[in-house]
């Protein structure tokens, strides 16, 4: 299954204490869990810099990747990008024989 890549960066108005956070997580979580069930997180990470979090994740298409994003947006008043992504390992192999 693809490999995708979410940053996410939460508007200040989405939440009013840090600890509303873990709310805002489980909230998404579970419109994510009954819209895509098909996801597959694989890391989940806080960050420092121009965006609050980065997220790994398998889905079948990017048609199932932008809902997840959607959702994210929907809940957070959040902006996410996300990016296709492939293991180094596999890319080697694919541009091995180009010039």
């Amino acid at each position: 299954m693809p490999t995708f890549v979410m940053v996410t960066h939460i508007d200040n108005a989405a939440v009013s204490a840090p600890k509303d956070l873990e709310e805002l997580e489980k909230a998404a979580m579970r419109q994510i869990e009954l819209h895509c069930p098909e996801v597959n997180w694989r890391e989940n990470l806080a960050v420092i810099g121009p965006y609050d979090y980065l997220d790994l994740f398998e889905a079948p298409d990017m048609v199932t990747a932008q809902k997840v994003a959607m959702i994210v947006r929907s809940f957070g008043h959040a902006h996410t990008e996300i990016w296709p992504a492939t293991q180094w390992s596999e890319f080697k192999e694919e541009i091995r024989g180009l010039a």
